[in-house]
């Protein structure tokens, strides 16, 4: 048996009778032809290994393996999938690595080779936890190259959010401090089995080497922390509590302390950042 001759993923369901559980945030995406347009956006996989979260019955894996991954390591807590997971394993013999846990309580580096791609149908549950982690680890560069990762429509339209917009908030400001992000394709809910209530996009998010502005991380989340848990406040209000001379701080760097948190671009919430900690 090759991937060709794999059999289509309505019977990988039935047979292996992988019905989604809303509890692990499942909504099985079946188009193979869906799930290889998702694959290119990551570009080309021939030269990288490939980090790949909730696999499922495997559509997405199958079309990173067909779009020439050259490893694909596949992170599945669903006990119920790792059969059908195996005979594409068996399929591309030496190129799918598939790991039975959480991904929130797994270190996948060990298990991969840079250069890293991450490229991912995430679990509605656990997508925005494993963004942030992604986008915050201790040391920057971080392990992996780009993110292709599919969410809910709305989360996808935060992390691309731009100021002065409802879906602009620390979400935007993490994923653009350190990467260009920009959705790459849109999906309805019909597309999935089962339906979800919303639509889901693709966002591409290609790491700088630097952050875009000079900045301590552990400052600027704290700063957007407090504004934005605060957003209809001004920020001489929402930022009272993190320096007593915040108005002047704020006044320092051109920012109103009557603005909102908002109204506030990355580069002005990053020298803020600079302000608080010289």
């Amino acid at each position: 048996m090759n991937l060709d001759t794999l059999p289509p993923l309505r019977d990988v369901i039935h047979n292996h009778d992988l019905h989604a559980k809303k509890a692990l945030g499942q909504n099985f995406l079946l188009d193979l032809n869906l799930t290889g347009k998702i694959a290119r956006q990551a570009g080309d996989l021939s030269q990288c290994d490939v980090l790949e979260i909730g696999p499922g019955p495997g559509g997405l894996t199958r079309a990173l393996l067909v779009e020439g991954a050259r490893k694909v390591v596949a992170i599945e807590r669903d006990p119920r999938c790792l059969p059908a997971l195996a005979e594409i394993s068996a399929a591309a013999p030496g190129r799918l690595t598939v790991i039975d846990g959480d991904a929130l309580a797994i270190n996948p580096a060990e298990h991969l080779t840079a250069p890293i791609r991450i490229v991912a149908n995430l679990p509605y549950n656990v997508g925005t936890e494993l963004l942030v982690r992604w986008l915050t680890p201790q040391q920057w560069p971080p392990f992996w190259q780009s993110l292709t990762l599919m969410f809910q429509k709305e989360v996808a339209e935060r992390i691309t959010a731009k100021p002065g917009s409802k879906a602009y908030g620390r979400l935007a400001i993490l994923a653009q401090w350190r990467c260009d992000t920009r959705i790459v394709m849109h999906l309805p809910p019909q597309a999935f089995t089962p339906a979800p209530k919303v639509s889901s996009a693709v966002v591409h998010l290609t790491r700088l080497d630097e952050p875009r502005y000079p900045a301590d991380g552990r400052v600027l989340n704290d700063i957007v922390a407090r504004a934005f848990n605060q957003r209809r406040k001004m920020l001489r209000a929402s930022l009272r509590s993190l320096r007593p001379d915040i108005e002047d701080l704020l006044n320092s760097v051109g920012i109103s302390p009557t603005q909102r948190a908002e109204e506030i671009s990355l580069e002005q919430f990053c020298a803020l950042a600079r302000a608080v900690k010289p």
